[in-house]
């Protein structure tokens, strides 16, 4: 699973990283059910609304001259094409593309059978890339908004989910696999109910959920059953995502890096609380993917120097509020539903 880890500092020894970078060797890898080694902590791409495509691929290049080499990427986000020219320069100056990780999504609007190859050809032209690393179906719901769109946006050819229209999907994926475009699927904003019903059916099984995850929507059951079956858990907005657009926020959402123990336990470590969120995601067992434009480098220091202790871990584990901040509002297909229906809040797919 890897080593005690300590980013490097000072004079480089044989066989480290030179002095101001961290020395890959030392970031903390999980293990696919695969056998195929990912680190433990990647740098997100999704600039939200905020952050241009050029400053989304500058952050790729910083990022991996500091160590980093994991990278989540997704065709929605609208930077495939520029963050393929960072890695294009990235292994040009000597980084070997075997030693990175890139993954992308496949997003709502191709799931039809005849788009799912071509939209993950078309990923892997803008990355400039030969393989991905890993390919996700970014949302179980086929149903297309343009961006930028209000929350109460819906599309006239909205559609529910149902696990036969996703297993069509789910086949094409596999065959991305068997052409040898993608070294590994997965699933992202999944529910248990949905996860049930595609390991029933899979004949190739997802490699890593991508989930919702910080300490103020911890998902005790769902990352368990993750676990329990063989699939790594990706969390994104491991910090509460406090970039996220305007319209997507609601009165109740919470601010995990503004809770009272994340701050003391910053304090007491002498460090941000978003690098806390980041220490508490790393040490629990999932992936964070803190995307930063201007902080990666504490996050990744963060991630592999200075445990939490175990006290500290129970601690933030008491916190969990239930407070979901990537509702999916725009993935409701009938009038008068409410946002919970896409989550299978009662363990039982909600009907169409």
């Amino acid at each position: 699973m890897g080593k005690t880890n300590q980013a490097t500092s000072g004079q480089a020894a044989p066989g480290q990283a030179a002095p101001g970078k961290i020395d890959p060797a030392t970031i903390l890898q999980r293990r696919l059910y695969t056998g195929a080694a990912i680190p433990a902590i990647g740098l997100g791409t999704f600039g939200s609304d905020s952050v241009s495509a050029a400053e989304v691929a500058e952050a790729v290049r910083g990022a991996a001259q500091i160590g980093y080499r994991h990278f989540d990427c997704a065709s929605v986000y609208g930077n495939e094409p520029e963050i393929g020219q960072a890695l294009e320069a990235i292994v040009a100056q000597g980084i070997r593309r075997e030693d990175l990780w890139i993954t992308s999504k496949l997003w709502n609007d191709m799931h039809g059978e005849e788009d799912v190859i071509a939209s993950c050809r078309q990923s892997l032209s803008d990355l400039r890339l030969g393989y991905l690393d890993l390919y996700l179906v970014h949302w179980p719901f086929p149903n297309f908004h343009p961006p930028g769109c209000d929350v109460t946006s819906r599309s006239r050819e909205a559609r529910p989910y149902t696990h036969d229209s996703y297993m069509k999907t789910w086949r094409k994926m596999e065959e991305l696999v068997e052409l040898g475009l993608v070294r590994h699927i997965g699933t992202s904003n999944m529910t248990i109910a949905k996860l049930k019903l595609l390991l029933r059916d899979a004949r190739i099984k997802p490699a890593v959920n991508e989930m919702e995850l910080h300490p103020h929507f911890q998902q005790p059951e769902l990352f368990q059953f993750v676990l329990d079956h063989g699939i790594q858990a990706v969390g994104y907005c491991p910090i509460g995502s406090p970039g996220r657009p305007e319209r997507d926020r609601t009165p109740k959402d919470t601010t995990p890096v503004e809770d009272p123990v994340v701050i003391e336990i910053a304090s007491q470590h002498g460090i941000d609380p978003a690098v806390v969120c980041i220490k508490w995601a790393v040490q629990r067992g999932q992936i964070p993917i803190p995307f930063s434009i201007h902080h990666y480098r504490a996050n990744l220091e963060g991630a592999l120097s200075d445990p939490l202790s175990e006290e500290e871990m129970q601690k933030i584990a008491a916190i969990d509020r239930n407070c979901r901040l990537i509702k999916g509002q725009v993935f409701l297909w009938k009038a008068g539903q409410a946002w919970e229906d896409l989550w299978d809040m009662h363990g039982e797919v909600t009907p169409p």
